[in-house]
């Protein structure tokens, strides 16, 4: 062991002659070696009795005040703002979350949702007719020359559902990976026109789900937790590591993203057989959401401080998950709500990974390029946030 300070030979002197004034603490019996360093006294909680630096032999030490020696806030609008604040805020973000997903889910009806209808344009004017008087507004209804060319945009998801007149009875065909919503629109909506015509109505799956997706549901979940935990990384990369340089922070984003892209599709594609897909594309799209995701929250925050939080929580938590497409598909959206799903990372993330997974990668190319744009716009402003604008400051 190391031989005694003389900082610290007084600091062991006055707390032996007030042990009221001094609460132990074992760094000043078992870690007497350390004890004469200011960052030791500071890191245990003791940086009022940090020893100064000696600068001449014998020196007196001067007396710091103890927290304990000073007097306590009168309490008054600091107080009232810390006990009031925290619950206006998540109140707020709560109300927030309760108003748009039953803005968005309570009794969602189909907006101008594109079907197919193969028949004469007699069969056609029918159908839209009677698809108009029954939900108006509901659906386009697009004319399609033949079959083929029907399950073609059907298997593009270019329409959800195809309503065949040309044989003795009509068929629905369908996709049931669209979700289990999208099938029971179109079934009942096309079996009202079967019956109105009195025929017995004839549906086809044409496009199932994977069958450890019954639902439809695993993509939705799924994005929603990739975006969790870029949310969740943003918040505490900053926590953890608040000076962390730049190109560390973004190597740390990197990885996270790319760990979170081969975890979700390894879990989702290959335990649980619920995102059919190559692996290697629904990992990088994945990847590419997560990373969306971290670098706007840290951008959010560092442009916003505290409120950047609050506000990245609202932007991609709520709506960027009721807006995504995963639950039901962005035709079912309320207007003012309806933009979102092609603009933020989940709803194009979820299009995209629908697509490799079913829909011949539809939204592929949309989807990696909105993506790509987030997460280089987001590490621009990293970067004039938290390296430009320090050294223009020390310039």
């Amino acid at each position: 062991m190391s031989p005694v300070s003389p900082a610290e030979s007084d600091l062991r002197s006055e707390h032996a002659q007030h042990p009221a004034q001094y609460p132990g603490h074992p760094a000043y019996a078992d870690h007497s070696e350390h004890a004469d360093h200011p960052e030791y006294a500071e890191y245990v909680g003791y940086a009022e009795y940090a020893p100064e630096p000696q600068h001449a032999e014998g020196a007196p030490r001067r007396h710091r005040a103890h927290a304990i020696d000073a007097a306590p806030r009168e309490p008054g609008s600091a107080g009232a703002k810390g006990v009031l604040l925290p619950a206006l805020i998540v109140l707020v973000i709560g109300s927030i979350f309760v108003s748009v997903y039953l803005a968005a889910f309570h009794a969602p009806q189909p907006h101008r949702l594109p079907v197919a209808v193969v028949g004469s344009s007699q069969a056609l004017g029918q159908v839209e007719s009677a698809l108009d008087t029954a939900q108006p507004g509901g659906f386009d209804v697009q004319g399609y020359p033949d079959q083929a060319g029907a399950r073609a945009a059907l298997a593009h998801r270019d329409v959800y559902a195809a309503y065949i007149t040309t044989g003795a009875t009509p068929e629905l065909l369908y996709a049931g990976a669209n979700g289990t919503g999208v099938t029971a629109t179109v079934t009942g909506a096309f079996g009202a026109v079967a019956k109105a015509g009195g025929q017995q109505l004839t549906a086809q799956d044409v496009l199932p789900s994977s069958s450890g997706d019954t639902r439809g549901l695993s993509v939705f979940y799924a994005a929603f937790g990739v975006i969790l935990a870029g949310f969740m990384f943003g918040t505490t990369t900053y926590q953890l590591a608040p000076r962390l340089e730049y190109r560390w922070r973004m190597l740390s984003l990197l990885t996270f993203g790319a760990l979170g892209g081969v975890m979700v599709a390894v879990v989702a594609g290959h335990a649980f057989h619920a995102l059919p897909g190559p692996f290697v594309g629904i990992a990088g799209v994945v990847a590419l959401m997560a990373i969306a995701a971290g670098g706007a929250t840290m951008a959010l925050m560092r442009l916003l401080g505290p409120a950047g939080v609050s506000l990245s929580s609202v932007v991609l938590l709520i709506l960027g998950n009721a807006s995504s497409g995963g639950i039901l598909p962005a035709d079912y959206l309320p207007g003012w709500l309806y933009p979102l799903h092609a603009i933020l990372p989940v709803g194009v993330g979820v299009r995209t990974i629908q697509g490799l997974a079913y829909f011949d990668h539809d939204g592929l190319a949309v989807g990696i390029t909105v993506l790509t744009v987030w997460v280089v716009v987001c590490a621009v402003v990293l970067y004039l946030r938290d390296v430009w604008s320090v050294q223009a400051r020390r310039s």
